[in-house]
């Protein structure tokens, strides 16, 4: 059902956009982030409205007054705050559900590159089995995996003073720390589900650049692809929480 309902479609969108495009595996991978992203708006639409909803709590006098009152009651303090997110309609984990969802995909996309890069003579004829009729095994395989200086189905780290620098792992920390952060809204003291939102926008996005180092940098370029682009989106919508990224900034 794994391979059925998403390996064998990513794989087969992947070597699509590979073919149609002339054969670039990074462009391909490139314009399937932007797919997913594109089918994924509607979740991402919802955090940014369970965001706001949270920035927007924040500065609300009732809230801040409940805080206020049950500071030493922790047990209360959390009934109340689930109360008022019944009343408000806002999902204290909202933030944190597209980073969840994202790990299918990381995996898929993961076992997609691999499959598609037919490295064996057993795994092309695996990979020739379960393409779908309208792709031509014959003018795409095997596929050219070279993108910049990049092999897409290695990790990827280049040469400096006869260390392996893993640049793109660096970078996919860099951006995921970066989104996170613009979409984490400000917290009081007390407040747990945004201190949990808090605290995975600081251990995400260095798991995700662990998976980086470790996987084929095929992987990499989409998470930089794919943080690069919700950046961009929460930017153009006006939601993103910039002061965030200023240490010690309330």
């Amino acid at each position: 059902m794994w391979d059925t309902y998403l390996i064998i479609p990513m794989t087969n969108v992947l070597l699509f956009v590979y073919d149609f495009i002339g054969h670039n595996f990074g462009i391909a991978i490139i314009l399937f982030t932007i797919l997913i992203r594109a089918i994924t708006w509607p979740l991402t639409a919802q955090q940014l409205k369970g965001t706001q909803g949270m920035q927007e709590l924040q500065k609300d006098k009732e809230w801040l007054g409940i805080q206020k009152k049950y500071k030493t009651d922790k047990e209360k303090l959390a009934q109340e705050q689930m109360r008022i997110y019944k009343e408000r309609g806002i999902n204290p984990f909202g933030s944190c559900l597209p980073t969840l969802i994202q790990f299918p995909v990381i995996i898929g996309l993961y076992r997609a590159i691999i499959t598609s890069l037919a490295a064996t003579p057993l795994s092309l004829l695996n990979l020739s089995r379960n393409l779908y009729p309208f792709l031509d095994v014959a003018k795409i395989i095997p596929l050219n995996s070279q993108f910049l200086w990049m092999d897409l189905g290695r990790p990827e780290s280049i040469d400096i003073f006869g260390f392996a620098f893993p640049s793109l792992a660096v970078i996919v920390v860099i951006t995921s720390y970066i989104q996170s952060k613009l979409m984490t809204p400000p917290s009081n003291p007390g407040d747990q589900s945004a201190a949990m939102g808090n605290m995975m926008a600081v251990y995400m996005p260095f798991l995700m650049g662990y998976f980086a180092m470790t996987f084929a940098s095929g992987l990499a370029l989409y998470f930089i692809t794919s943080n690069l682009l919700g950046i961009a989106q929460y930017a153009m919508m006006g939601r993103a929480n910039w002061s965030n990224l200023i240490p010690g900034r309330k």
